[in-house]
């Protein structure tokens, strides 16, 4: 995914954190819970502290402050920064949410730099990208694309890593308009509310990626170019490598559906692709549907 090297980035709110902070529990959504559950002994780490209840360390949390991403002011500068990248995902999603949500409120967007701490615990590489309720705010370490590459076989390229960061937007969006209320967790499996609100928001990101050009700067330039065929392949890789059944695979050799908790590698490609192919209106099938449609 190229952006236009015109695009004006410089209005953008993405900040940057990071210091080295103790693991806490919270409440998070996203590809942290996976990686927590199932990825955490593939490397070499116990993170499954991170999704039980619990404040942060200290019984306070760190202000989702930091200091401001410098050097992002347009398409060219994320084309080359991947802290760029996420900088004017930050404006498109904006842009996309604010047409189809009313009263639309954004998130804030922390790139991490190491580790920080959060009201959902600690926000690192290992524990991935993931949207953290209490605080509205979505966290990334961009050095989880390379353990993407490295540990799930995913390419991550910048349009894969644009489906991670949409995903975990359409996190905030399920928290904002009531979804995370009326599908609260009720435990693991195939049918359970975790992974339908985790295909739901594979849909939207697909959604928004399906409409991206139409996301444009003050000057009416778009943010991004069109999508080509070879980035498309690369997002539903990515969404194949986060699959519970290839993580499982991957980690153990054994596949136990009665886990899951994001859905299948070909139910999260299928949900992307839904999305992109025929906007938000199909997304919220995934809240619906028996069991046994939500995949391929």
């Amino acid at each position: 995914m190229t952006f236009n090297p015109d695009a004006d980035l410089s209005n953008n709110t993405t900040r940057r954190r990071g210091r080295n902070a103790a693991i806490a529990g919270g409440g998070v959504v996203g590809v942290l819970g996976i990686i927590a559950l199932i990825a955490g002994p593939l490397l070499g780490i116990d993170l499954t502290g991170l999704l039980g209840g619990g404040a942060a360390p200290g019984g306070g949390t760190e202000p989702a402050g930091g200091s401001v991403i410098e050097n992002c002011d347009t398409g060219q500068d994320a084309n080359e920064n991947v802290d760029c990248r996420m900088a004017g995902a930050q404006l498109a999603l904006d842009d996309f949410w604010s047409e189809n949500v009313e009263n639309y409120s954004a998130p804030q967007l922390i790139v991490v730099d190491g580790a920080t701490n959060t009201a959902c615990g600690t926000a690192s590489n290992a524990v991935g990208p993931f949207y953290c309720p209490p605080d509205q705010t979505v966290y990334i370490d961009p050095t989880f694309f390379q353990l993407m590459q490295q540990q799930f076989g995913a390419s991550a390229g910048n349009l894969a890593q644009l489906y991670i960061v949409g995903h975990e937007w359409g996190h905030h969006i399920q928290y904002i308009t009531g979804v995370m209320d009326a599908y609260p967790n009720n435990g693991t499996g195939p049918d359970s509310n975790g992974v339908r609100v985790e295909l739901q928001a594979d849909c939207y990101a697909g959604a928004w990626i399906g409409q991206i050009t139409k996301q444009k700067d003050a000057d009416g330039d778009s943010y991004l170019q069109p999508t080509t065929e070879e980035q498309r392949v690369d997002a539903l890789n990515a969404a194949f490598a986060v699959g519970d059944d290839n993580i499982q695979e991957q980690s153990s050799g054994t596949v136990n559906p009665e886990s899951f908790t994001h859905g299948t590698s070909e139910q999260r490609q299928r949900w992307f692709a839904e999305g992109y192919q025929n906007g938000l209106g199909v997304c919220g099938q995934t809240l619906t549907l028996p069991g046994d449609q939500l995949g391929p």
